[in-house]
């Protein structure tokens, strides 16, 4: 099954130029780099969700937090922390 992960943006260190950026991502304390080119409007803080290394949309908060909390429940996170631990 492909899912998208929500994450919050934490910095964008890369930005070769408007449309080639690269964030990094927290995802419940795991960090991650992310590409940001379909999500150009994206900023630091925002939450995007991510699928195979890409944000593919921007969302909010509330959404992103609820999303995350049911793949946990599922069991759908193992692969983002070392030996399948998801760090909150």
């Amino acid at each position: 099954m492909c899912l998208a992960i929500p994450g919050k943006i934490t910095a964008i260190p890369t930005a070769l130029d408007e449309i080639f950026r690269v964030a990094k991502v927290s995802f419940g304390g795991i960090q991650k780099d992310v590409d940001l080119s379909m999500v150009p409007e994206a900023q630091i803080g925002d939450y995007v969700l991510v699928h195979v290394g890409v944000a593919i949309s921007v969302v909010d908060e509330e959404e992103a937090k609820k999303t995350f909390e049911y793949l946990q429940q599922i069991g759908e996170l193992e692969e983002l922390g070392e030996e399948g631990e998801v760090h909150g």
